[in-house]
């Protein structure tokens, strides 16, 4: 049984899947990092669909910017070749596993890759919320298509207060 803080890829797309989230941790750290990426190309190995572009989420980047410094520290040495990129390294499975989490709570989206069984990659909102009085949505879009997924905690609507999981014109999934 795989080690559940460890990244479980299949071996053959760990190099892909290691640049993919190097990538997007080096891209968060430089000065365009709140910016949306629009050319990203999904690794092979990546199970589900990306909503394009990732849109960090500027609050939760702030939040998070030190542990990424770390990682990316404890990563750079793999990023340049200076150590091999290798599935029977734990400490780098762990440290992607790391990059990996902090990566889906700034995009808000799942990123699962082949041989991982956790719920495929897409967006998704987990909201926590004690009351709501007006409106709360989850997700809200002309179109949502994909493994998109909303997860509410709520303790009260009051009266008049409406939630809203999941809204679009047209959801379809994958």
């Amino acid at each position: 049984m795989p080690d559940p803080t460890e990244i479980a890829v299949i071996s053959s797309v760990l190099p892909a899947t290691f640049t993919f989230l190097f990538q997007r941790l080096d891209r968060l750290l430089t000065s365009r990092g709140a910016e949306p990426e629009t050319d990203v190309a999904a690794p092979p190995g990546l199970v589900g669909t990306l909503h394009l572009p990732l849109e960090p989420s500027e609050d939760t980047l702030r939040a998070r910017r030190g542990e990424l410094e770390l990682l990316q520290e404890a990563l750079t040495a793999y990023a340049d070749g200076t150590v091999p990129v290798s599935p029977s390294d734990h400490r780098l499975l762990r440290n992607m596993a790391r990059t990996r989490g902090a990566l889906e709570d700034i995009y808000r989206q799942r990123l699962t890759f082949e041989g991982e069984d956790r719920p495929a990659s897409g967006p998704f909102v987990h909201q926590s919320i004690k009351t709501v009085t007006g409106e709360a949505s989850g997700m809200e879009s002309d179109v949502i298509t994909g493994n998109s997924r909303v997860l509410q905690d709520v303790d009260t609507v009051e009266a008049g207060g409406k939630l809203i999981g999941m809204k679009g014109q047209r959801i379809t999934q994958q």
